[in-house]
């Protein structure tokens, strides 16, 4: 699975938890969760490596979401639970 693939499911993680997804320009800091008036919202910055979002992203849904009450592909259960 490639880092684009990876990246796609784990968004598609978060919207099914009720989580607003936005693509933005931010300079290529990675992006992250915010919350807004009570919602979160992740941001994904447009200017960052895939790598580099592929790991808030990860931090981002094991500190929000309980995969263990989800299917998760092998590869993106294993970038979850392993990243530092």
């Amino acid at each position: 699975m490639d880092k684009s693939q990876l990246l796609e499911d784990m968004l598609a993680v978060l919207q099914g938890h009720g989580i607003e997804v936005r693509a933005e320009s931010m300079g290529g800091g990675g992006g992250g969760m915010c919350v807004f008036s009570g919602k979160r919202v992740f941001f994904v910055d447009t200017d960052a490596p895939t790598i580099e979002t592929n790991a808030i992203t990860a931090r981002s849904i094991r500190d929000t979401v309980d995969i263990e009450e989800i299917y998760l592909r092998p590869q993106v259960r294993d970038l979850i639970e392993n990243i530092t």
